[in-house]
């Protein structure tokens, strides 16, 4: 796949702009454990995600 290009390499990241990937990352699996831990379904827990990832494309092409 040499049409694919690693976003690292492409442009640097700032210290603060790689801080906010890391934390969100962090949060994001926190409250997925807690979610699972509280009993909701693998699915749901996808489901919610995808929905996100979803509105936020839907955000960046309009």
């Amino acid at each position: 796949m040499s049409n694919v290009t690693n976003i690292r390499h492409a442009m640097p990241l700032s210290p603060d702009i790689t801080r906010a990937i890391v934390e969100l990352d962090s949060v994001i699996a926190k409250a997925v454990d807690a979610a699972r831990a509280a009993g909701l379904p693998q699915g749901f827990v996808v489901s919610v995600l995808h929905g996100h990832a979803h509105a936020q494309t839907h955000i960046m092409v309009t």
